[in-house]
């Protein structure tokens, strides 16, 4: 089948690079279970691009089976990295834009079970990012419904999913989203809510002051101070 040809091409070539100093490095540096062969972000891209030339999918429904066969059978973090670097590849980027139950159910997979920040956050600002974008009347239902789940990393995906949109952020997605998780004393619902913010107040710092001032009560001192960080440089 056409989805397992690349999850076997893409692991010799991964494996044909590794480095095992700097992959110790980095499984410490990750907190990860899983190991590293020890390849750089652009070396990974770099094996991505060559095994999607070399062996294209011909149908969406080989390309979702692809990601999750690369994803599911993963050995090693890279291969991960890589089976994201397929799903978000430019020559399937129409199909990364239907946001159909096949999809939505596969980024769900994804998330729940990379659950750490590397796997996750790079999900959210890109691929559900990019699906908010292209279909934001069938996402902004789901990205709700996302931030209020009990997983923390799904809601972390709905706080962080408009991250690059700048202008084009939904100020009342984006405030459901966060208070989904204001009562969660973990580290990286916390973070998540700063960083959000933060990087709005690159496009709208005075929308950014309100918002921490109106919810100075409930705000954590570490999303206050992310949120804040920014502004507090000008």
């Amino acid at each position: 089948m056409s989805e397992q040809t690349v999850a076997s091409a893409l692991r010799p070539a991964l494996l044909a690079q590794a480095d095992p100093v700097r992959a110790a490095g980095q499984q410490r540096y990750m907190k990860s279970v899983m190991p590293y062969y020890g390849l750089t972000t652009p070396a990974v891209r770099a094996v991505v691009r060559d095994v999607v030339a070399a062996h294209p999918l011909p149908s969406r429904p080989d390309w979702l089976g692809a990601v999750r066969a690369v994803w599911d059978g993963a050995t090693h973090r890279e291969e991960r990295y890589a089976a994201t670097g397929v799903l978000q590849h430019r020559r399937y980027r129409a199909w990364a834009r239907v946001a159909d139950d096949e999809l939505l159910a596969l980024l769900r997979h994804l998330i729940t079970t990379g659950a750490w920040w590397d796997l996750v956050d790079d999900l959210a600002a890109h691929a559900v990012g990019d699906l908010l974008l292209a279909d934001p009347e069938t996402m902004k239902p789901v990205l709700r419904g996302w931030a209020r789940e009990p997983d923390l990393w799904v809601r972390r995906t709905a706080i962080l999913s408009q991250l690059l949109v700048r202008q084009n952020t939904d100020t009342d997605l984006l405030t459901f989203a966060i208070e989904g998780s204001l009562d969660d004393p973990d580290f990286f619902a916390r973070k998540a809510i700063g960083w959000a913010l933060r990087e709005y107040s690159k496009t709208d710092a005075d929308w950014v002051r309100a918002y921490v001032e109106t919810h100075s009560d409930v705000l954590s001192p570490l999303s206050r101070r992310e949120a804040l960080k920014w502004l507090n440089r000008r």
